[in-house]
């Protein structure tokens, strides 16, 4: 190799190194600068979010009772606010929209002071174009809770009466329209099943979940799929005929 091409050579790497040092640079610049733009009321309101999963994942609240607190705490968040803090532009960012259910998207939280480092819920984004669903279906074992953060959909809500080998009764508790910063939720007691359709172009729910909410039970942790348009019956109730997840979205998604 002569004295030339050893120069280029190390020109060239160093040239690479220092625009990947800028690259690094102006990352951590931007993080710095978009930890700085968060309002402290939100990142307050992610650790009351937190502390409430905690209470009801330790049995020191009540299924029910949680979804009453965590469902008003819902109510107090602007859902610009939220998108914002879980960066959703860049979440979205090449967006391809599920011609079947909904798309789940994981949010990443911002490394931010007073943020619990280890959050006790899990969350997601669910994304769906006009016409696609959440798929009807309850949990076991979970306490989940939805917000929507923009578009409309229908949501519907049935509570879980009694579990039978083929089917579950079920008896519906919410039809109606959800606007952005609406909110419902789910508990092993109340309101265990649900559907959400989208009525508008697009339509994104923030999700959070927290698993293992009902020690001892023998129901595996996890989602039950339904078909809600069953048989009814006396005082309102509906058999529900269990199905699996590439049923409900064939007949749902």
């Amino acid at each position: 190799m002569n004295e030339t091409e050893f120069s280029r050579r190390e020109f060239t790497q160093t040239s690479l190194a220092g625009l990947m040092s800028w690259s690094l640079l102006d990352l951590l610049v931007q993080g710095e600068a978009f930890a700085n733009e968060v309002q402290p009321e939100i990142v307050k309101w992610v650790s009351d979010v937190n502390l409430l999963a905690a209470d009801v994942k330790g049995q020191r609240l009540s299924q029910v009772d949680w979804q009453k607190q965590v469902e008003h705490l819902f109510s107090k968040v602007a859902p610009e606010d939220l998108l914002k803090f879980v960066r959703f532009d860049e979440l979205t960012k090449n967006l391809k929209f599920l011609d079947n259910g909904a798309r789940s998207l994981r949010p990443k939280l911002p490394d931010v002071e007073g943020l619990p480092k280890n959050l006790i819920f899990g969350r997601q984004i669910f994304a769906m174009k006009k016409g696609r669903s959440v798929v009807p279906h309850g949990h076991n074992n979970m306490a989940t809770a939805f917000l929507v953060v923009k578009g409309q959909l229908h949501g519907r809500h049935y509570d879980r009466i009694e579990d039978q080998n083929k089917h579950i009764l079920i008896r519906p508790t919410i039809n109606r329209q959800f606007a952005p910063g609406e909110s419902s939720s789910i508990s092993d007691y109340k309101d265990n099943i649900h559907w959400f359709k989208a009525t508008s172009e697009t339509a994104f729910v923030f999700n959070i979940h927290i698993l293992s909410v009902r020690p001892g039970s023998a129901l595996t942790t996890g989602r039950v799929y339904v078909d809600p348009n069953g048989e009814e019956l006396s005082g309102g109730l509906i058999r529900a005929e269990r199905i699996g997840h590439k049923q409900a979205h064939e007949l749902y998604g």
